[in-house]
Parts: structure tokens; C-alpha cells; sequence
């Protein structure tokens, strides 16, 4: 009996991944849920369980192969008898694509296409602003073509017409890569015609004409993926330093900041919390705690619930951008930032309007388990409304965190510390030693007013300081 083991689906909005590393080889031995090869998607990097106990009989894709959802990648015998001694002998056989993959690579190569063709240099585009150039419409006969949102991102941000790039994914997808060697072309003045109207536009000359008081007769036209490139100085690393190229993780995540800090006009807002009452619940049962749940009864269960009950409250923080439009979610879904060892993730805890504070702590300790146990899934990473931030203890008086995309609002959490400040004490002013607190509120001021943004953040601090909470 054989197993064959396929591109898993990793989240709603993952179409492909790639094999970056197998962890097995023909002919080994593997036993059921074994990882057998790691993945990368555009969300999360994951390995793949075996589905079986048996013998490895083939390995279908080869590493670095970006593979489409439901694609086999291995198939797996039962290891018994005649058929395990078989396929062991394959395991001196180097593995190779299979047929069917390499062949619609080939019919895919041999296909002509506008996309494929040799492209000309680049003209320069004369632009005041990017200008966003939508994919045209496949020729008669050919299928349309599909883009990850990623893609379709940076295809906005240059202003590129995807319809001139090829596409080197499984039946001529673009890719991210595909996007980047195309910028680069361009860049070096080999990637593709300019166009205006869609029309393609060959070499001009210059608009400077050689005598000056003369009119120019062709305009030069300057590509905004040309212009808007700023090319900052190049250090050339020395003896001593050390260079650690961008991790896949460190790249999506450098590309989604600086994303959103383009496209969301960020506001930041700072509160000061008094968690006094709210310390003290805390450490009345926090012994308790330990030993019923066994973990530690930290502050940010309670600032998560602190925000959840405002989100509901003021529903239009809890919102995604689509477009033109806005989208104030029905859900809850708050995302908690957590730090891994290749970088920030966020992990979301799905209708945690409907959690306790205890129930939202659950779920806290069991997603920072899977983040630190790298088990953590795309959809698990996926669908968050709003975000909380907690960077931790030392230093950290308060800081404002770039939203998260398309969210509209993240809250970050300062250092808590005891300082002396003035309390109303039996009608009179004193000062007192109280646990205090920053809470620093970024918002897409798209979205969200000064008014509203203030309002939502008072709010929070109100609940927290109240401490009114069941455990």
C-alpha cells in the first residue's frame, strides 16, 4: 500500500510553497507523523509530517522547487516484505522531478507568450507620482494569470505591469523572486518597455535639446520603478565584521514594515496607567494560579482583555482596510506579538471577545508554546483585527509599534515600574508610590480620528486601572 504525501494547504491565501530541505531520502524508514521535508509559504515556514509508517519509494520534488497546493511530493510503501527490500535498493538512485511537473514546466517554456519574450532596455517614465499599472488581460486562448497578494503588492508599489514579467513558478506564476530579478533588470536599463496606455514605447531622445532656447521635440519619459529607487551608500563590510544575510523570515517581515508605513498614515497616543489595584488582584491569586494551570498569571492576559472589551465598545478600531474601503470586523481576533527565534510573529487568538481572562491566558501560553516549539500554523498566524505588543521589561518606558496589515490600530504595553505620583487622598493632593504604566496606541489615521483613537485608549486604561476582573 502507498502514501503520497502533498503541499499542504497552509492558510486561506497560501496557493504554493516551496521545499526548502528533506529531511529524508529514498529508502529510508519513517514512522508516522515524522517530519519529512521543511516548507516555506508566504506566511510560515513549517516542516511536513509522514502520513504513514513505511519506506520513502520516491521524492517527488527537489529542494528549492515551489510546488502548488496539492502537488505530491513523496509517496511513501508500506515497509513489508519483497516491497521494502525494493525499494531499498532505490536509495542509491538519485531522486528526480517527476515527469508530469518537469513537462508542464516544458510546455509551459515552449508556449509564446508576451511575457516571455526578449524585452528591450527600459526607457525612463517622466512621473510626479507612482502610478499603479494593472495586469492586463491574457491573450485569447490563454488561461488568466493568478498573483499572491504579495506579489500583487509589489507590483503596486513599482507601478509594474505584471503582464511583462515571466513568470518562472508552476505554469508561468510570478513570483516574488520573478518581481525582484524584473526590478533589477530594469534597474540595470535590461527589463521591459516602457508603456503608456498600455502601448508599448521604443528608445526617445532627450529632452534637453542642444540648444537652449529651443523647444524640445521628444519628451524623456522616466520609469517610476526607475526614479523612486533610492540607492543609499554601499558599506563594503571590513576584517572583523560580521555579515548575516536576510533570513526568508526577516525578509517578509522588513517587507510588510515597510509596507504599512508607507501606505497607513501612522498617529501615535500614550496613556499612563495606575495598575495598582489591578498588581494587587494579581498577587492575591497569582500562587493559585500557578498550580491550577501551570503557568505563570502575567500582566498581559489582563491588558488583552482590557483591549478586547474596549475594541467592543468602539467596534471601528476593530477594522480592516480593503481597498477603498473599510471593513469593521465582526470578530474579535486579537493578534499577540511574540518573538521567535527567526523573528517577530503574531499569533492570533480567534473571538477572544468571547474568552476570559483566564480563557485569553489559555490560549496566550498554549500559542507562545507552539510559537517556541515551531509548530505554530498559518492559520494560526492569520485573520487577527487588532494587535497587542508586549516588548518586554528592560528599558522599555514606551514605544510606538507599526500596525499591523490591514489592521488599523496595534497596542503596545511599557515597563511597569513604581514611581511616586500625586493621588487625591480624603479631598487633598499627596503623593504616593504607585505601579505604573505607559500604554502607547499607533492608528491608521485614515481610519481613525484623534477623537475616536484617544477615546479607545482612555477606555483601556480605565478598565485596567478598575481591575474588575474574574479569575
Amino acid at each position: 500500500m502507498s502514501f503520497e504525501v502533498t503541499m499542504p494547504q497552509m492558510g486561506e491565501s497560501v496557493v504554493e510553497g516551496t521545499v526548502t530541505k528533506w529531511l529524508v531520502k529514498v529508502g529510508d524508514l519513517v514512522s508516522e507523523d515524522q517530519s519529512l521535508c521543511e516548507i516555506s509559504t508566504d506566511k510560515v515556514d513549517t516542516e511536513i509530517p509522514s502520513p504513514a509508517s513505511g519506506v520513502i519509494a520516491q521524492l517527488i520534488a527537489a529542494e528549492g522547487q515551489t510546488l502548488p497546493v496539492g502537488a505530491p511530493l513523496a509517496v511513501i510503501e508500506s515497509a513489508s516484505g519483497a516491497t521494502a527490500t525494493a525499494i531499498a535498493r532505490k536509495a542509491t538512485t538519485p531522486a528526480t522531478p517527476a515527469a508530469p511537473v518537469a513537462a508542464a514546466s516544458n510546455r509551459e517554456a515552449e508556449r509564446p507568450t508576451a511575457a516571455a519574450a526578449p524585452l528591450p532596455p527600459a526607457q525612463a517614465v517622466v512621473s510626479s507620482a507612482p502610478r499603479v499599472v494593472p495586469p492586463r488581460p491574457a491573450n485569447a486562448g490563454e488561461p488568466p494569470r493568478r498573483y499572491s497578494p504579495v506579489v500583487l503588492r509589489m507590483a503596486e508599489e513599482h507601478a509594474i505591469d505584471l503582464s511583462l514579467v515571466p513568470g518562472t513558478g508552476i505554469g508561468g506564476r510570478v513570483s516574488k523572486r520573478d518581481i525582484e530579478k524584473y526590478l533589477e533588470g530594469l534597474r540595470a536599463g535590461t527589463g521591459g518597455q516602457a508603456r503608456v496606455n498600455g502601448a508599448a514605447i521604443g528608445p526617445l531622445a532627450s529632452s534637453v535639446p542642444s540648444d537652449p532656447g529651443a523647444a524640445p521635440s521628444t519628451v524623456s519619459i522616466v520609469n517610476p520603478a526607475v526614479a523612486a529607487v533610492f540607492r543609499p551608500p554601499v558599506y563594503q563590510p571590513r576584517e572583523g565584521d560580521a555579515v548575516e544575510p536576510f533570513s526568508r523570515r526577516r525578509k517578509l517581515i522588513a517587507e510588510h514594515m515597510v509596507y504599512s508605513k508607507t501606505h497607513s498614515p501612522h498617529v501615535g497616543t500614550v496613556a499612563e496607567v495606575d495598575l495598582t489595584h489591578l498588581m494587587a488582584l494579581r498577587d492575591a491569586h497569582k500562587a493559585a494560579f500557578q498550580a491550577r494551570e501551570g503557568f505563570a498569571l502575567t500582566l498581559l492576559p489582563f491588558a488583552a482583555t482590557a483591549a478586547v472589551r474596549a475594541l467592543r465598545e468602539f467596534s471601528r478600531m476593530n477594522a480592516s482596510v480593503v481597498g477603498d474601503s473599510v471593513v469593521v470586523r465582526r470578530d474579535v481576533n486579537l493578534g499577540i506579538a511574540m518573538d521567535a527565534e527567526e523573528g517577530l510573529v503574531v499569533p492570533v487568538i480567534k473571538q477572544a471577545d468571547t474568552l476570559t481572562v483566564v480563557g485569553i491566558a489559555r490560549e496566550i501560553e498554549r500559542l507562545r508554546r507552539k510559537v517556541q516549539e515551531k509548530t505554530i500554523t498559518a492559520d494560526e498566524l492569520t485573520g487577527g483585527s487588532f494587535t497587542l505588543s508586549n516588548p518586554g521589561r528592560e528599558g522599555n518606558l514606551y514605544g510606538f509599534a507599526i500596525i499591523n496589515q490591514p489592521q488599523v490600530g496595534i497596542l503596545r504595553m511599557g515597563e511597569v515600574k513604581k514611581r511616586p505620583v500625586v493621588i487625591e487622598h480624603d479631598g487633598a493632593d499627596a503623593i504616593a508610590i504607585r505601579t505604573m504604566m505607559f500604554l502607547a496606541l499607533s492608528y491608521d489615521h485614515r481610519v481613525i480620528d484623534g477623537v475616536l483613537g484617544n477615546r479607545f485608549l482612555f477606555r483601556t486604561a480605565r478598565i485596567l486601572e478598575e481591575g474588575d476582573f474574574e479569575l
